[in-house]
C-alpha cells in the first residue's frame, strides 16, 4: 500500500478545487493550476480533502497511486503558497542583473548569457550574487532553476558556478607534484 498515496490531500483556505473525470483544477488567491491524472486512478473528494485511489491491483496502477497524490498536492499547495528555488552564484567577476524578462548573467564567458524568463515564472536578484526563482507550477520552477544552473554548473576544485542554495558541492583535491 502507497504511504503517500493512502493520505488524503488537504485542501488549504481560500483554494477550491474542481474534479471533473481525470482532470483536477485548483483555483487560489496566487492563481489557477489544472492537471490531467492517468486512467489507472480516481479522483474523489471527501470530508478530508481529495483522496485518490488506484483501479485495480496492477504495479502501474500503485505507482501511479502516490504520483498522482503528490501532482494534487502540489497544484493546492502552488495556488495557495507557490514554490521558489534559490540559486547562489560563485566566482570571481560572477554575477547576475534582471533588465525586463531577461535575466543577463556574467558567468566568465566572453559574452554574456541572456536567459528569457517563461511566463507564469518570477525571477528576483536580491544581490549581484543570489537568484530566487518562484511561481505556482512546481515542475516549471525547478525547470527554470535547472536551466539557469545549467549555464555554468559549479566545479568541483574551487567551486565556482551556479548552484542550489541548499545545494553540497563535493570538492577535490588539486594535482600533487
Amino acid at each position: 500500500m502507497s504511504r503517500i498515496g493512502k493520505k488524503p490531500v488537504v485542501i488549504r483556505d481560500g483554494v477550491q478545487v474542481a474534479i471533473e473525470g481525470q482532470t483536477v483544477t485548483a483555483k487560489g488567491p496566487k492563481g489557477e493550476l489544472c492537471v490531467v491524472l492517468v486512467g489507472e486512478v480516481t479522483v474523489n473528494m471527501t470530508d478530508e480533502g481529495v483522496s485518490v485511489q488506484p483501479i485495480g491491483t496492477s504495479k502501474r496502477a500503485h505507482s501511479m497511486w502516490g504520483l498522482s497524490r503528490t501532482l494534487v498536492d502540489n497544484i493546492v499547495t502552488g495556488v495557495s503558497d507557490g514554490f521558489e528555488k534559490r540559486l547562489e552564484i560563485n566566482g570571481v567577476g560572477y554575477r547576475a542583473k534582471l533588465e525586463g524578462r531577461k535575466l543577463q548573467l556574467l558567468l566568465g564567458f566572453s559574452h554574456d548569457v541572456e536567459y528569457s524568463i517563461p511566463e507564469g515564472i518570477e525571477v528576483q536578484c536580491p544581490k549581484p550574487t543570489e537568484i530566487v526563482v518562484s511561481g505556482i507550477d512546481k515542475q516549471k520552477v525547478g525547470q527554470v532553476a535547472a536551466e539557469i544552473r545549467s549555464f555554468r554548473p559549479p566545479e568541483p576544485y574551487k567551486g565556482k558556478g551556479v548552484k542550489y542554495a541548499d545545494e553540497y558541492i563535493f570538492r577535490k583535491e588539486g594535482k600533487k607534484k
